[in-house]
């Protein structure tokens, strides 16, 4: 039996703060025929509201560490005014989206990341994704929006890395459909060379992965969301595609493709 492809797409960067890019990209994200899942962050909006509040923000290797009053911010942030704006820009695209954390319905259990060289807080690792239910979501022909808010099923909300939830749900989900993995921000795709814009690394493996963090050219936020990409590819995922907005227009114009030939 022939599965149906499932587009999942990890929004984030500064696409999220500019309204434009945001609609234009929510535009070409409601016209994608097949069935489709949205994950967003936020991490640049809540650190705004949290200086604004006389938080400062400490992030370590690309990841927020996530204090009590951090853990508020964040939920306020992705949970509601983003969650909702995004979803609310959808229905007037005739997306008939619904918001979503990981605590409703019990869609995406965490929990606490065990401290070891670092304590990350209020930070949760996935353990476990309520694919049936997202799965009748889809059937109902409802777009599902995720923050990057996860629950422990006692009552504790984490803060969960927003590339790491598409990749789990991804992952979840390619049980049942041919899962394509897109993980959209402001730049082309990932860069031989920071400061051009144009020097897209075409196509990536682990051994070129390797390569890349120990020369130095894959650094911070990137490092987690290729190794969330490996670790989708590993386990099911048909395709893992990165690049700009203009990636969805055309899903299958790609700028760079990520493999699993290194893999034993």
């Amino acid at each position: 039996m022939v599965k149906q492809q499932l587009h999942i797409v990890k929004i984030g960067g500064n696409i999220i703060n500019d309204e434009g890019a945001l609609f234009s990209f929510l535009k070409d994200f409601s016209e994608l025929d097949s069935p489709k899942i949205l994950v967003h962050g936020g991490g640049k909006r809540a650190t705004e509201i949290a200086e604004a509040m006389g938080l400062k923000p400490k992030m370590i290797a690309g990841r927020r560490v996530t204090d009590e009053a951090t853990l508020e911010v964040v939920t306020m942030v992705y949970a509601g005014l983003l969650n909702k704006k995004i979803t609310a820009q959808l229905q007037k695209l005739n997306c008939y989206a619904l918001g979503l954390s990981g605590a409703d319905a019990n869609c995406i259990v965490a929990h606490k990341r065990i401290v070891a060289a670092v304590d990350y807080g209020f930070a949760g690792d996935v353990d476990t994704i309520n694919s049936e239910f997202i799965q009748v979501i889809l059937q109902n022909n409802i777009t599902p929006v995720f923050c990057a808010i996860t629950h422990d099923k006692n009552g504790q909300l984490l803060n969960t890395n927003a590339d790491t939830i598409a990749s789990e749900i991804a992952i979840a989900m390619s049980n049942s459909y041919e899962v394509v993995l897109n993980y959209i921000f402001e730049l082309k795709g990932v860069l031989e060379d920071i400061k051009d814009e144009n020097s897209v690394i075409q196509h990536i493996n682990l051994e070129k992965y390797e390569q890349l963090i120990e020369s130095g050219i894959i650094t911070e936020g990137m490092v987690p969301k290729l190794h969330n990409c490996f670790n989708a590819l590993k386990k099911g995922v048909q395709k893992v595609n990165i690049g700009d907005a203009s990636l969805i227009k055309n899903t299958n114009n790609l700028f760079t493709s990520l493999t699993i030939d290194n893999f034993s």
